[in-house]
């Protein structure tokens, strides 16, 4: 499959003539990563945004983080498949990964665009900018509103564990 199919199958991407997608793919590299495998850790700089073509992709905290505690393994907070994209917060603030992305599953195939020619390429044709940065925006919004849910629920049952 190419590049461009793969990308249209990505929700950031929805909308986007064939022509965008054209261009984003001439910026594109592939990688793939075996079970287990890191793809980039939680604090570390970041400029890449990936787009899941096959595979599962484990989204990762370190608890040790807040609670100091080193003895604590990392936490799993969602796990990601075919179409889903991760690392965009890296392309719209430039700070450091938030959480570490782990392959969970043998060849994980993943599309990498780089953050620098992605922000050439919205600059230039700002139609594919503008669509692409909204789709974005969509995208961490949904996130957000998933993990502000996580954190009710563990909230609220850990508020029914004590009463």
């Amino acid at each position: 499959m190419s590049i461009v199919t793969n990308l249209r199958q990505a929700d950031i991407f929805y909308e986007l003539t064939t022509t965008q997608l054209e261009l984003i793919a001439s910026i594109c590299e592939e990688r793939h990563y075996q079970t287990n495998e890191l793809i980039f850790a939680e604090k570390t700089t970041g400029d890449e945004l990936y787009v899941i073509v096959n595979g599962v992709v484990n989204i990762e905290v370190d608890p040790s983080v807040v609670s100091g505690d080193k003895a604590q393994k990392s936490y799993t907070i969602t796990t990601m498949r075919r179409g889903q994209s991760f690392g965009e917060i890296a392309l719209v603030d430039e700070g450091l990964r938030s959480a570490a992305a782990r392959s969970a599953q043998h060849d994980t195939h993943l599309i990498v665009i780089p953050r620098d020619k992605l922000m050439l390429l919205c600059d230039t044709y700002p139609p594919l900018g503008y669509r692409l940065m909204r789709n974005l925006a969509a995208d961490l919004a949904m996130k957000i509103r998933n993990t502000d849910l996580q954190v009710r629920e563990r909230l609220y049952w850990s508020h029914e564990q004590t009463s």
